[in-house]
């Protein structure tokens, strides 16, 4: 070989050893998270509170996925074609996916997702976007075609669902399988073990068909006090968790976390608000309703709760979400004109104790929200306070999670702080049509209102995002001006993750959109696995 060529070998070799060096992504390592909440039910059908929606998205896998930019695209579809106007849509399955025990994923298994998802024995909360299926074909084992009664816009979105296997859970009893504990999925962690009130562990799926996950290991801690988690954050012992504003503002704000951590702030398609239980003689009133939303000062909620991290709500999108009408103002703080609703409703004080009463009852309730959430603890302490300077007494009830979750769906609850977290398609259907309020389902205070579900409706035929904007605008205001919520605020979302690990990359969809392609370098990994026992702690 002459020399010259001699020396360009060797000097792309050593580029290459060198890119090598710099680039590689390391094997190893775990992510160990603190969450407030313990799942529930694990499969995706099943997974309605975020706790559960979060540890089945590290099991199982939809047919498509969103990136980091909020497009959709393929999971265990590969590709797909819409046909005949948007009415059917035919997607072709990823060959060679293996279910986590080995057994071949094919399009049996979509449809048989799709068949619990419009089994009325089932309680899931999504089923309102496959009950518009009029016809399901298998055309063969990784080609399915599904034909819908109209062309329905948000159709791809809903094939984000999490896929579950005909195989194990063919004469299984959904809601009560113990596959809820112990799932199998095609996705990139296999749930190892469970221990309840302490902990999940997950490890990676050596056959997931994107490739083996870089971490060896997902840790879900549960710890119900937020001041708790942020104290074993603190001492070494956790790499992820959501941040209270004063956390992220002044707690964080050392020598020690800028150099150990990372913190991030992004607007997120999430709101809190005050839902009161329709179904109650005391809420029936439109004009109590409006009256109690005069009544709570929202914008001192988020000087003070969120430090002005987050602004107030508008109503049912947050202000991310293009489907928001931006332009559309929340009722302003006047206790005043709270007063005079209340006593045009017939609520007077008519015994001088300072509580307004009716028919010889007073007007007094209960407000519900869950342990170790400190913001909604604090909200709903505000919330007592103010509404007591209009003669409204506020009892507080704070309970772990499980409870609510209980008391939400057999309906045991006067009023509520809560949260929701929702996706990329802004199409309001599960929350807010007056047939979704079964137990399990999301219109858990029971709102109806014959419009709403008809713009709803029609919404949901229009693929042109502009003139679809135009409907959720308009059902945003109705909506709104029926007062079933007092819609509080918008919280930013703010987390922190510690600096080892690399690849994380904050985008539209936030940071989690890439998890499996997180990795640690050799030289910072922080725990070792052997074998594939429960490892949870490392060593």
């Amino acid at each position: 070989m002459e020399k010259g060529k001699v020396k360009a070998f060797l000097t792309f070799f050593l580029f290459l050893l060198l890119f090598s060096a710099v680039y590689a992504q390391d094997y190893g390592d775990a992510i160990v998270l603190g969450s407030i909440g313990e799942p529930k039910r694990l499969i995706p059908l099943l997974a309605s509170d975020s706790a559960s929606a979060t540890i089945s998205g590290f099991v199982f896998n939809g047919l498509l996925k969103y990136d980091g930019d909020l497009n959709l695209v393929g999971d265990l579809a590969e590709s797909w074609e819409i046909e005949d106007g948007g009415r059917v849509i035919v997607f072709h399955l990823r060959k060679g996916v293996l279910w986590q025990d080995g057994k071949p994923f094919t399009a049996r298994d979509v449809k048989f997702t799709y068949e619990k998802l419009v089994d009325p024995k089932v309680a899931t909360p999504y089923s309102g976007d496959f009950e518009l299926i009029k016809k399901f074909e298998v055309i063969d084992d990784y080609t399915v075609r599904i034909t819908y009664k109209y062309p329905f816009a948000p159709a791809l979105s809903s094939w984000t669902m999490g896929i579950i296997p005909e195989h194990l859970l063919k004469n299984e009893d959904l809601n009560t399988t113990g596959f809820n504990r112990h799932p199998v999925g095609t996705g990139p962690f296999i749930l190892e073990s469970w221990k309840t009130g302490q902990k999940l562990v997950l490890r990676a799926n050596p056959r997931y068909f994107r490739g083996r996950p870089y971490l060896d290991r997902v840790i879900y801690r549960i710890i119900p006090d937020s001041a708790t988690m942020f104290l074993e954050l603190a001492s070494g012992n956790l790499d992820y968790m959501g941040l209270t504003p004063f956390q992220y503002k002044r707690q964080t704000n050392t020598e020690f976390f800028r150099k150990n951590f990372r913190k991030f702030r992004y607007p997120a398609l999430v709101y809190t608000y005050l839902g009161y239980n329709l179904r109650l003689p005391i809420f029936s009133d439109k004009r109590v309703r409006k009256a109690l939303t005069y009544a709570i000062d929202r914008k001192l909620i988020v000087d003070v709760v969120l430090l002005g991290l987050g602004q107030v709500s508008n109503g049912i999108f947050p202000p991310s979400s293009w489907a928001c009408d931006t332009s559309f103002s929340p009722l302003p703080y006047d206790p005043k004109k709270a007063k005079e609703l209340l006593a045009e409703a017939g609520w007077r004080d008519t015994d001088g104790d300072g509580v307004l009463d009716k028919d010889g009852k007073p007007f007094e309730f209960t407000i519900v929200t869950n342990q170790g959430n400190s913001q909604r603890i604090n909200t709903a302490e505000i919330i007592q306070y103010e509404l007591a300077q209009v003669g409204v007494k506020v009892k507080i009830r704070v309970l772990e999670w499980q409870a609510l979750l209980r008391a939400i769906y057999d309906r045991n609850f006067q009023a509520i702080i809560l949260g929701w977290s929702l996706g990329a398609d802004p199409d309001p259907y599960d929350i807010w049509h007056s047939s979704k309020t079964k137990p399990g389902e999301f219109n858990f205070v029971g709102y109806k209102n014959p419009e709403v579900d008809r713009l709803i409706e029609e919404a949901r035929r229009i693929f042109d995002r502009k003139k679809r904007a135009e409907l959720y605008h308009k059902i945003q205001r109705l909506i709104y001006e029926d007062y079933p919520y007092t819609f509080l605020y918008v919280p930013d979302n703010l987390s922190i993750l510690h600096r080892r690990f690399r690849n994380v990359k904050l985008k539209k969809a936030g940071i989690w959109y890439n998890f499996e392609k997180w990795y640690v370098p050799k030289k910072l990994q922080k725990y070792r696995f052997t074998g594939d026992s429960d490892a949870g702690d490392g060593h």
